[in-house]
């Protein structure tokens, strides 16, 4: 599925990227975390299809799992005590609660880094701040390019050493470590050669001096700035929902919520809205190609 949402300006994707997890990093409220989770796994899905369940489900699952069961060996705070340890320390509801809160947030952080990886290219980065920090931004543009970059050049290296019968998978246990040093150093001394000659290229293109000039694809369209306004509503809502304490939560030594009121409730419908944003894009874009093939 093409997603519409990384075609709009690189300004929409970064703001929305950053309320997100901003957001999901402080929220510790269970149902604003839930829909920050589920609106979170969804659009990975979206993103990477069977990959992303796979790595939901196969990785952050059970670690969420574990981190919830690890947290009540440590924290032994709260007022409902379900038994005692060996050691003597209480065992308790509330920190069963808080660890399985607790590790929602990380496995939700994470979830939205990595949409915000699949979205927010190295151009966009450069586009951001290539102006305001030139360096830091090159720097920042090229480590979120390392990992797929550097697993592309060790399969391709892999694959050349395979045809000459020095991969990995054949002889013995030191040949084939032998072998994987080679692919190893290889993949090395061309990252260096990669390197030096981005470095000559960006110094003769003036990359960094003052004045210089530079091309960009994107353009603020007047869907781009629709999109940016609701984000903008949304954002300021929630923001300011959480600031009169509407979000509030306390799980110890009890656990303690604020009471639901309307003003609640609409905060909770704009976290609704801006956690599944990209979802509904998504699902109008694909609603308006139907109907404008219908018409066809």
């Amino acid at each position: 599925m093409v997603d519409c949402f990384e075609k709009y300006h690189p300004v929409v994707n970064f703001v929305y990227f950053f309320a997100v997890i901003i957001f999901a990093m402080f929220f510790l409220h269970p149902v604003y975390m839930a829909l920050s989770l589920s609106g979170a796994c969804i659009y990975s899905i979206m993103l990477n299809g069977k990959k992303a369940l796979k790595f939901n489900l196969v990785y952050m699952l059970p670690s969420m799992l574990v981190l919830a069961c690890v947290n009540p060996l440590f924290n032994h705070e709260g007022m409902t005590i379900l038994f005692y340890l060996k050691d003597g320390n209480p065992f308790t509801l509330e920190s069963i609660i808080y660890g399985i809160v607790s590790a929602t947030m990380i496995i939700n952080v994470i979830i939205w880094f990595s949409c915000h990886n699949q979205i927010m290219s190295s151009d966009k980065i450069m586009y951001l701040f290539g102006k305001v920090i030139p360096a830091s931004s090159l720097i920042f543009s090229m480590v979120l390019r390392f990992v797929p970059l550097y697993k592309a050049r060790i399969k391709t290296i892999s694959n050349a050493q395979k045809c000459i019968g020095n991969d990995v998978s054949r002889g013995n246990v030191l040949r084939r470590a032998r072998n994987g040093l080679k692919i190893l150093s290889i993949m090395v001394t061309w990252s260096l050669e990669s390197s030096i000659e981005t470095a000559d290229s960006m110094k003769a293109r003036g990359y960094g001096l003052k004045g210089r000039t530079a091309f960009s694809i994107y353009k603020m369209t007047l869907k781009d700035k629709v999109v940016l306004g609701l984000l903008a509503i949304l954002i300021a809502l929630v923001a300011m929902g959480a600031c009169s304490g509407l979000i509030y939560v306390n799980y110890f030594p009890r656990i303690q919520f604020t009471p639901v009121t309307v003003w609640s409730s609409f905060v909770f419908i704009s976290y609704f809205l801006l956690c599944y944003m990209p979802i509904f894009l998504n699902i109008y874009d694909e609603i308006m190609w139907r109907i404008s093939g219908q018409n066809v």
